[in-house]
């Protein structure tokens, strides 16, 4: 009984370290999918290495890759076992409690047929001193988060010239929030763990335009629901070229979800900040 009071004490605060972890270093997006796909102007928001084939009769598959840097604050609502709270975290919030993450996006495009696909991964973990100790003898508790987004698309090119690019997209975008508690001293209490795993459908669209034979702009965005009640986002990037292959890139997403299930967890979180992220073509 003293354990599960405990819990569900100290569960708002421990999940207020899980929803920072969207706004980590990341997962997303840099944009994900959409969020920091920096690929080729044909493929994304920058400007394209030079294009020696007619797109018309180019029948290769290009491909490019885009590892990326999101720095974002968050803030909203989380929740659980019919309690919630309130939180706000700054991006030196979130980067004070990260251990590791993993961003990046592939883009894959032949004709007018395009497939991006976006991934984030971030693990974070915070030291909880707990100021009236329920039980006795226990000093703090460990807290360890963990979020994976995952966005696979498919899309079509709806206007292709030199100037401006126009893609419609449809795809999915799944997400893994965990946490874990861990009580010290060690042995005192047992280990507590949960997760939470949902997938929803998003459709949107991008458009990138030509500033210069090296710099482009590009506006993405989407919004869906599946098993949340809302998940969308937005963003703007500016490309440029340094190399035929390789393109340096600098933006700003806004990334919102919605997760109320029937379990009386809740996740109501927005997160924005800065992008920063490279192309490569390989192909």
């Amino acid at each position: 009984m003293a354990q599960s009071a405990l819990l569900e004490r100290r569960q708002p605060t421990c999940f207020v370290v899980l929803a920072a972890v969207l706004g980590s270093f990341a997962t997303i997006p840099a944009i994900g999918q959409q969020a920091v796909s920096m690929t080729s102007q044909d493929q994304t928001a920058s400007a394209p290495a030079a294009q020696t084939m007619n797109p018309a009769t180019d029948d290769r598959w290009h491909i490019a890759i885009s590892p990326y840097l999101w720095f974002a604050g968050v803030h909203g609502t989380i929740g659980a076992r019919d309690r919630s709270a309130s939180f706000h975290a700054s991006v030196g919030d979130v980067l004070s409690k990260l251990n590791i993450g993993l961003m990046g996006a592939v883009e894959a495009r032949k004709r007018r047929f395009v497939v991006p696909i976006d991934f984030m991964w971030i693990k974070l973990s915070d030291d909880t001193a707990i100021p009236e100790s329920p039980f006795p003898g226990l000093t703090s508790i460990k807290a360890k988060a963990t979020q994976t987004i995952f966005t696979p698309k498919a899309g079509y090119r709806l206007l292709d010239n030199p100037k401006v690019k126009a893609d419609a997209l449809v795809g999915l975008r799944y997400w893994h929030l965990g946490e874990n508690l861990s009580f010290q001293p060690s042995g005192l209490l047992d280990k507590y763990s949960q997760a939470a795993n949902f997938v929803d459908v998003v459709a949107g669209a991008k458009i990138s335009m030509a500033l210069s034979p090296k710099a482009s702009v590009t506006i993405l965005g989407d919004a869906g629901a599946g098993q949340a009640n809302l998940d969308y986002q937005v963003a703007a990037y500016l490309g440029y070229r340094i190399k035929p292959t390789v393109m340096l890139g600098v933006g700003w997403r806004y990334l919102d979800i919605n997760y109320r299930p029937a379990s009386n967890f809740v996740y109501d979180a927005a997160q924005q900040g800065i992008l920063l992220g490279a192309t490569f073509n390989l192909k």
